[in-house]
């Protein structure tokens, strides 16, 4: 989680002041360039995302993985072939979805 948050506060991310109480998700995933992806998620009030849906989608939407953050909050699968996106579901105005092509390298 560290290297999240610390580039979610570099990537002006993270909400400072009385916005700060909000329950706003934030994720982010890593190209680790070995053929895996790795994802970590949390909520900008601190609250945990363990448990959290991430599911994997392929170009045409069709549901290509299926899985939930661990109890520090992250995941790591194989990096699908072709276009993709990985969606962070945590519920109604609480979800993240982000296309394969915009994922940290």
């Amino acid at each position: 989680m560290k290297r999240f948050f610390a580039l979610a506060l570099a990537c002006g991310f993270l909400v400072i002041g009385g916005q700060s109480l909000a329950h706003t998700p934030l994720f982010a995933c890593f190209d680790n360039a070995d053929g895996t992806i790795f994802c970590e998620g949390g909520f900008s009030d601190g609250s945990s995302a363990a448990g959290v849906p991430i599911i994997v989608k392929n170009g045409a939407g069709k549901v290509i993985f299926r899985g939930e953050l661990s109890r520090t909050s992250d995941i790591e699968f194989n990096k699908p072939e072709g276009e993709y996106s990985v969606l962070f579901d945590g519920g109604e105005e609480h979800s993240i979805e982000i296309p394969g092509s915009q994922i940290f390298k």
